[in-house]
């Protein structure tokens, strides 16, 4: 059965950039934002985006990374027909062993493309930071009739000679191809992922391959190669969050960005768009400027910017500006809006307590009552739950309950 399309990802460079980091560890495998690795984002894209059928090109210290991919089960990936596969570079009959250039890693996996036979394929860089919804960009692929698609990001105009430039016309055809320009074109720059029709990627690795002068690189032979040929060559403008994070400044700066998401574009807390990881569940929790905590066990996800004391809250757990948890269990994904002040109860998960709303007490001498919220109540804005109170069905704004 044939696929529709699938992904490559090049993961094999040495990132010697990233200096310390990458002694010993591919740069895909480098962590990441409290519990990922950098290979977890092009991963978690395709995941996100219906691929299921990813073949990672390593070769530089593979060995972590092959351990963390594994068979792929934490992004479901392990699949019997498809799913992720870590390839290596190999001797072959034909003597060829290293991958000589981005090209040449994917000529040198041919094979591998071919056993599935699909119309498209999809080549990533396992260096980079990005959310990004591939269906979108094969969308546009297929409605341009286009043979080769880049995706490319506008730069500022003074900071285009950084990079390769795609010139297009007015219909998002490519005319030129621009490799770090002192006088640039065009501030459209290539972000290094490319959708391919199977047939044309084969042709022109296979012409490459046999040219003896070639650098086996796609920017700087493939492309060059479609343009001379008059190939249906398009550019895909991509407005998401992007981040190539080859040098130590780069991988800081994307670190510092996901505490600020909305600014940034990058938000690790995005329920539709989840970034899957070998340290399975959700990202880290995030505590905010104004936050209090004290002697309290905080789980995974959790965003914390109000007061939490002497309190257990368990996974994906909000508590709002201006809130006060006190000597409560809080179970998962319950929100605790602005103002509410919640102590001496347990309220289940997905509950929702409304701003400024009151949820239980701290006992006087010789109370033992617990209050308690159920899964999925929603109390209301002003509601007071006292402090024996079991709460089975949604309270309105200002109601209370004893």
């Amino acid at each position: 059965m044939a696929k529709e399309m699938i992904a490559m990802i090049l993961a094999g460079g040495q990132g010697s950039r990233l200096y310390a980091l990458t002694q010993n560890l591919a740069k895909p495998a480098v962590p990441f934002g409290g519990k990922y690795r950098i290979i977890d984002f092009p991963l978690s894209n395709c995941v996100n985006s219906g691929i299921d059928t990813v073949g990672i090109l390593t070769q530089y210290q593979p060995l972590v990374l092959n351990e963390y991919i594994g068979n792929g089960q934490p992004w479901d990936l392990d699949r019997l027909y498809g799913g992720v596969h870590v390839l290596p570079p190999y001797q072959q009959a034909s003597g060829s062993d290293w991958y000589k250039g981005t090209a040449n890693a994917i000529y040198q996996n041919l094979s591998f493309i071919n056993r599935y036979d699909p119309q498209y394929v999809i080549i990533l860089s396992g260096d980079q930071i990005c959310k990004q919804d591939y269906n979108d960009f094969l969308r546009f692929h297929k409605e341009n009739g286009a043979e080769f698609s880049v995706a490319v990001m506008e730069v500022p105009w003074d900071e285009a000679s950084r990079f390769g430039l795609m010139v297009t016309d007015s219909d998002g055809r490519i005319t030129e191809f621009q490799e770090k320009p002192k006088q640039p074109k065009s501030n459209l720059a290539s972000m290094g992922i490319y959708i391919f029709n199977r047939d044309i990627l084969e042709k022109y690795l296979r012409e490459d391959e046999a040219n003896p002068n070639s650098s086996n690189d796609f920017g700087n032979d493939i492309i060059p190669s479609l343009l001379r040929d008059n190939r249906k060559m398009y550019a895909y403008r991509f407005n998401g969050y992007w981040k190539d994070v080859g040098t130590i400044s780069s991988l800081w700066e994307a670190n510092m960005e996901i505490m600020d998401p909305e600014h940034s574009g990058i938000n690790l807390f995005d329920e539709d768009w989840k970034i899957y990881s070998r340290n399975s569940g959700l990202p880290g929790h995030k505590i905010g400027t104004e936050a209090v905590i004290e002697n309290s066990m905080i789980t995974d996800g959790c965003r914390i910017d109000g007061s939490v004391k002497h309190s257990i809250l368990f996974a994906g757990v909000k508590v709002e500006s201006g809130a006060q948890v006190q000597d409560a269990v809080i179970m998962g994904n319950t929100v605790i809006k602005s103002g509410a002040k919640v102590s001496h109860c347990i309220i289940a998960e997905n509950a929702v307590i409304g701003e400024n709303a009151v949820v239980g007490a701290m006992p006087d001498d010789g109370e033992t009552g617990v209050a308690t919220v159920g899964p999925g109540v929603e109390i209301g804005k002003g509601a007071v739950i006292g402090p024996k109170a079991m709460v089975n069905n949604h309270v309105k704004d200002g109601d209370s309950q004893w």
